[in-house]
């Protein structure tokens, strides 16, 4: 069974897709964390984000590999353990620009569908994992929330996490980010092919027995 689930920032899709993997007891799959690492080594190396060619060398250069458990998504960039560097607030601002580059997006998503023949059964999120990478997922999910009630979400995160952060930079790093990443599942939103949740209001265990209901109708 294959599981997507996509959506902006903040919206709960990595800690959803962690306890719905958990619960199926099958791995888990964080496609987002991939952009993250390029992100991550293009700010290690000081190249520019905004120049796409030498974002795209990083991203073909480097030894980018994903550990996929039920609750987990370890990340490694040439053979170093990433997965908590990849989470700061510098990286998250990189990221969009990275994101952006549409060799860097082709690469990964080659990358993603092979990770995913590998894995077989698998819950995965992002941002056009339903749309994109896997359309032929048995389920498609879109998480939504409001924009204030992200960025709430993020920066408690973010502090908890030790970083040096205002909610008001957090608001515009994820203002900034919708603006490219929500073309990704517009798709599912226009045909009407992905269940949407809006998680506003909703604790996570909520968001979690809803989908876990849909999977069992």
């Amino acid at each position: 069974m294959i599981v997507t689930i996509d959506g902006p920032a903040g919206s709960g899709k990595s800690t959803a897709a962690r306890k719905l993997a958990a619960r199926l007891e099958i791995p888990y799959l964080d496609t987002g964390a991939m952009y993250r690492a390029i992100a991550y080594e293009v700010l290690r190396q000081g190249v520019d984000p905004h120049d796409e060619a030498a974002v795209l060398g990083i991203a073909q250069s480097i030894d980018l590999d994903l550990d996929c458990g039920p609750t987990h998504t370890r990340v490694r960039v040439n053979g170093h353990d990433v997965s908590e560097a990849v989470r700061t607030m510098q990286v998250s601002q990189v990221t969009s620009s990275v994101a952006k580059n549409p060799a860097v997006r082709k690469l990964l998503v080659e990358q993603q569908r092979r990770v995913g023949a590998k894995l077989g059964s698998f819950v995965t999120e992002g941002r056009d994992q339903g749309s994109v990478v896997f359309p032929q997922a048995d389920f498609r999910f879109v998480l939504e929330a409001d924009l204030e009630k992200r960025a709430q979400r993020r920066y408690q995160e973010l502090i908890a996490d030790g970083e040096d952060v205002t909610l008001s930079e957090v608001a515009d790093n994820l203002r900034a980010r919708d603006l490219v990443d929500s073309k990704q599942w517009e798709p599912l939103l226009r045909d009407e092919s992905a269940i949407v949740i809006d998680t506003t209001h909703l604790r996570i265990h909520e968001v979690v027995d809803r989908m876990h209901e849909h999977l069992r109708l």
